[in-house]
């Protein structure tokens, strides 16, 4: 190519590229302040690219979502606090509630509570039945107790009272507080075995060596005898088990330990 002519083109070879220059001719100049890019400034109220805008836009509908949402958060806290606050006074009250239920209605071989004096004293006894009675004794791992019946057995007939004792012993060199719980097997026959006096449900504290004899006062209801379900029921167990009474300790349910 000649060296004069305007606006022709001049080739250079070296050995790894070849190389076009436009002889006389610049590429444009970007106006002062103009940058490239997603975020580029813009000029004169001029709109901004598609993304320039922040994370938080100021479109009045997405703001307007954004509170909205505020509050549905705020609302759903609100019901998630009290609902762990109403479970946490429902554990509270779980045991003494079902403790009563169990004991008005024997589930769960849960005994019943004695009745008045009067409805003892008008109680007819069903000579022509006979129950017999066995007794149990168990006492948690944690416990350093000796608990057992005095007797493995009696018989009684539904409409009179009856008498048993259990024997606790504690053979250490501390004084221990304990608690016990108990149920009757079968579970239906719950309804109908009522305890006039008991140590169940009652702390018990033993001295180091202390031994203390325990009664259970009871009786079962002479309608036991009229009920079909229990027409091959000869037989009940009375058990009891002891733990070591302790700060928030919650004690079994009566009949599911």
């Amino acid at each position: 190519m000649g060296p004069g002519g305007g606006g022709r083109l001049r080739l250079a070879l070296g050995p790894r590229c070849l190389c076009v220059m436009a002889l006389g001719w610049a590429p444009p100049r970007l106006a002062a302040g103009a940058r490239y890019g997603l975020w580029a400034a813009t000029r004169r109220g001029a709109a901004a690219p598609w993304g320039a805008r922040g994370l938080r836009g100021s479109n009045p509908f997405t703001r307007g979502q954004e509170e909205e949402w505020r509050r549905r958060n705020r609302t759903a806290l609100t019901y998630i606090a009290a609902a762990a606050v109403g479970m946490v006074g429902m554990s509270y009250a779980a045991v003494p509630l079902y403790r009563l239920y169990c004991q008005a209605t024997g589930l769960g071989g849960t005994t019943g509570a004695g009745r008045d004096a009067a409805r003892i004293e008008e109680m007819e006894a069903v000579k022509e039945r006979v129950v017999k009675v066995t007794f149990n004794a168990d006492v948690h791992s944690s416990l350093q107790w000796n608990f057992r019946p005095q007797q493995s057995e009696i018989y009684v007939v539904p409409g009179e009272t009856a008498l048993a004792f259990y024997k606790a012993k504690n053979p250490t060199d501390k004084p221990i507080i304990g608690i016990s719980t108990y149920n009757v097997v079968p579970f239906e026959a719950g309804q109908y075995f009522n305890k006039i006096q008991c140590f169940c449900f009652e702390e018990q504290r033993l001295n180091p060596q202390e031994e203390v004899d325990m009664p259970v006062f009871f009786y079962i209801d002479p309608e036991f005898a009229e009920d079909p379900k229990m027409a091959k029921v000869d037989l009940i167990t009375l058990s009891y088990t002891f733990f070591e009474a302790k700060e928030g300790q919650h004690l079994p349910l009566p009949g599911y330990q």
